[in-house]
């Protein structure tokens, strides 16, 4: 097989006549002559070669933690009323059980080489991996379009400041958004979508350099203001005005570890995506390590030092990076850094929301959809959403991510059950591209209905929390309370994990391990 056109084959059962999607070049995986075209195309088979380093895999997370989304939680966290060594403390613990987890759901498609939907087939069945593909990427297309609209923000301020008259453009409105906007929108659009369509490699090339370019000039954003202060003696890092007892102060670090978890539980979750391009999981390892204690702990510490010198200088507390870069009178600080986190938010998109979608799509239609079309059918479906007009409403957030996003704690807790305690780290990767009904992975019609059922078990509690703390407990004074949405995800992932686990001891789905052990990938050896 071409690296640019797929082989024509014959699937078992008679399925016939595969290749690659039309008009799309062949992605990196290799596909085997029995491989089912309704399973695979070259995007979502077992990689060729897996060649991304440690640094790699950090440049992802700092492009990840390096966003508008991420300075405004960073410096919300040091606003709670709560002491500074608590807050680290708080942040310390939270990143740690990211790290742990993005390990845990890293190896199985480090392992075998494929991406978070196809790993799934060896979970939810063949078929069944489309229901965590599908959520997964419909929560993809609506941050993807809230973070676009971020950055274009971003960008209008750079207009209005070089190109005056074009105030002009921001008289009027359609649908929510002014001419200007939409501009800028479409600029970011266009942009982000050139770097997708390149492939994974100049992916890879982009967020290798905007992760540390981001850093140069936040480190500059930061040095700058705390002189301006007059000295990091004339600015406190404590950015609340109320003093709480320490027994007052262990509910809200409870609440902090949430947010910190559930601020990156969509990329953990399908971090496989990544993964898979790893040399070995020792670089993910090491990757995470660098990516996600050193690299958010010291970008949290950079946050607070900048939110806190801008009380002094502008003689108010201002956590949002764009209206800080606004408010410095320089033509040159406001073009850095607007550029900057124009940069910091496409860097996030691409990684956090465009990837995703490209190949929970492609898991549907392997034929039809190719992995560059499933990232643009995200890219068309932000614009749909308006996502300008939905951001600003927390009522629509809560009833359409909040809802969906309560789904990803169980989807992660089965995964990772299914991987580790049912199959025992093995996988038959083969398997995973065959669809006929006595292949190993069919279950029943294609999906396991253990599966399925641990999802709904771990996902309604979850959404029931989401809701309950949104509508009821909004607005209350107790961070437990009013942040108990963000404790969804460990509700869900505990109870999808223990209740697929009891479902396969009692009712087994996945069974078999001892059939063929030689030509499984097992993952017990790393």
């Amino acid at each position: 097989m071409s690296d640019d056109v797929a082989s024509r084959t014959t699937a078992p059962g008679g399925h016939t006549d595969f290749e690659d999607t039309p008009g799309h070049p062949a992605g990196d995986g290799l596909i085997k002559d029995f491989y089912d075209d309704r399973l695979a195309n070259s995007d979502l088979a077992p990689l060729k070669r897996q060649t991304w380093s440690s640094y790699n895999i950090f440049a992802f997370w700092m492009s990840d933690v390096h966003s508008v989304g991420g300075y405004v939680t960073a410096g919300a966290l040091f606003s709670l009323g709560i002491a500074s060594w608590q807050v680290l403390v708080s942040l310390v613990v939270g990143i740690f059980i990211v790290m742990v987890f993005c390990n845990l759901v890293a190896k199985p498609s480090q392992v075998t080489g494929v991406p978070f939907p196809v790993i799934n087939r060896a979970i939810f069945g063949v078929k069944g991996a489309n229901i965590p593909a599908i959520i997964r990427g419909c929560i993809a297309i609506a941050w993807y379009g809230v973070q676009t609209y971020l950055a274009a923000t971003s960008l209008m301020i750079i207009f209005l400041k070089f190109i005056p008259s074009s105030v002009a453009l921001t008289t009027t409105e359609f649908l929510g958004l002014s001419p200007l906007g939409y501009i800028c929108y479409a600029i970011l659009w266009v942009a982000q979508a050139a770097v997708f369509w390149r492939g994974m490699e100049a992916i890879r090339r982009f967020i290798d350099w905007a992760g540390p370019a981001v850093y140069v000039v936040m480190i500059i954003l930061c040095v700058y203001l705390v002189a301006r202060a007059g000295g990091l003696g004339a600015i406190s890092l404590n950015l609340s005005t109320v003093q709480r007892s320490f027994g007052e102060s262990i509910p809200i670090m409870i609440a902090a570890v949430a947010i910190v978890v559930s601020y990156f539980s969509g990329p953990m979750l399908n971090f496989g995506d990544f993964s898979r391009y790893a040399k070995s999981f020792k670089a993910v390892r090491k990757g995470n390590w660098l990516g996600l204690p050193l690299n958010f702990l010291f970008f949290s510490i950079l946050t607070v030092v900048t939110a806190s010198a801008t009380v002094p200088v502008f003689g108010e507390l201002i956590t949002d990076p764009i209206e800080t870069v606004q408010r410095i009178d320089s033509a040159f600080a406001i073009l850095l850094g607007g550029l900057t986190f124009v940069i910091a938010t496409i860097g996030i998109n691409i990684v956090a929301n465009f990837i995703s979608p490209a190949f929970d799509f492609s898991n549907v239609n392997p034929k039809k959809i190719s992995w560059r079309m499933g990232g643009m059918i995200a890219a068309v479906g932000s614009v749909v959403l308006t996502p300008w007009n939905w951001y600003n409403s927390s009522e629509g957030i809560l009833y359409t991510l909040g809802i969906l996003g309560g789904l990803i704690g169980p989807l992660f807790g089965v995964l990772i059950a299914g991987y580790y305690l049912v199959s025992k780290q093995r996988v038959w990767v083969d398997d995973m591209f065959v669809m006929t009904t006595t292949g190993r992975y069919w279950f029943r019609n294609g999906y396991n209905p253990n599966a399925v059922a641990a999802t709904v078990i771990g996902g309604l509690p979850a959404i029931a929390m989401v809701l309950t703390a949104g509508v009821l407990f909004g607005n209350s004074k107790n961070m437990l309370l009013s942040h108990g949405g963000d404790f969804s995800w460990f509700l869900g992932c505990g109870l999808g994990f223990v209740s697929f686990w009891l479902l396969e001891k009692y009712n087994p789905k996945i069974t078999g391990l001892d059939v063929d052990p030689e030509l499984a990938t097992d993952g017990t050896h790393l």
